[in-house]
């Protein structure tokens, strides 16, 4: 990684048609840009709006291919400003077969990697299982000209287990595109209990393994198709340091470009005092590979 670098993540409303959310993206990775930032973070599948709160055939027509229309702009983005941009498109790799895909562009316009979520939810308004395949390309981090991207997705953020074997293999940094958000039924009290959850599960990563973590999620209301209700994006994108402090955040509501320098001879400092790789019993976690210990 370099010695210093500026990462950025955009939090943005993502309601409106694919032509108008791509411009506001590329609007702000602009921005980012201005800001001589090396990475920009936009929030999953930015192009359009959560389609998985219902199960209808017809959205399976949203999905691309990869290489598509969407990288090759981003490509070009990419390549025009010198940035390396995190996207998450809904992948169509052959028919019948989808993924809810990362995809990785370096600063020289080239696709560097992509990464396709392993954990997929299935859950009231989050009907993902329907869309998504899991990802079949593993838990490995996504060289750059700026470092080793530890790109994982929304769900995937609650396993330490898939950021510890980013950390694992090399990641310099955690990055997690997300859609999250609350249901409008549930009270303020509970509502605040899932968000503190959400943020100090992340960080605990940024702590057990000694990296950065940056989380970008959208914001607004999106209607539900043919309820009443829908889901709250709740926002709260955040960037935080290796000891999981957090360097810069956004409120649930703010459309909000957040912006920050991450010091990796500081990242360095942080693995040696706390050498939580050093001391990891390997020999007794073999248990972890079994669903359940009856």
């Amino acid at each position: 990684m370099k010695s210093t670098l500026t990462v950025s993540a955009v939090q943005q409303p993502c309601d409106e048609d694919r032509q108008t959310n791509l411009d506001f993206s590329i609007e702000k990775i602009h921005e980012a840009a201005a800001k001589n930032a090396d990475l920009v973070v936009l929030p999953e599948l930015h192009l359009g709006p959560y389609f998985c709160q219902s199960e209808d055939y017809n959205n399976f027509d949203l999905a691309q291919t990869i290489p598509g229309p969407t990288t090759a702009i981003l490509s070009d983005v990419a390549k025009e400003l010198d940035i390396v941009i995190v996207s998450t498109i809904f992948e169509k790799r052959a028919p019948g077969l989808y993924h809810n895909t990362a995809v990785v562009f370096d600063k020289d316009g080239s696709i560097a990697g992509k990464y396709r979520k392993m954990h997929i939810p299935d859950d009231p308004g989050f009907y993902e299982k329907y869309y998504f395949t899991p990802g079949d390309l593993g838990f490995k981090p996504i060289e750059t000209s700026i470092g080793k991207l530890g790109v994982l997705v929304c769900w995937d953020q609650w396993y330490p287990e898939a950021a510890r074997l980013m950390a694992l293999a090399g990641a310099e940094m955690l990055i997690y595109p997300t859609a999250i958000g609350w249901d409008p039924e549930d009270t303020p009290v509970e509502q605040q209990r899932q968000l503190d959850a959400w943020v100090t599960i992340q960080r605990s990563h940024a702590v057990a393994n000694g990296i950065p973590v940056i989380s970008c999620n959208r914001i607004g209301f999106e209607q539900a198709p043919d309820l009443a209700t829908g889901i709250n994006f709740w926002g709260n994108s955040f960037i935080a340091g290796p000891q999981g402090e957090i360097i810069i955040s956004a409120n649930d509501s703010e459309t909000k470009l957040l912006c920050c320098t991450i010091d990796s001879a500081r990242v360095e400092r942080v693995r040696q005092i706390w050498p939580f790789l050093r001391d990891r019993r390997i020999d007794e976690y073999g248990d972890l590979t079994r669903r359940f210990i009856d």
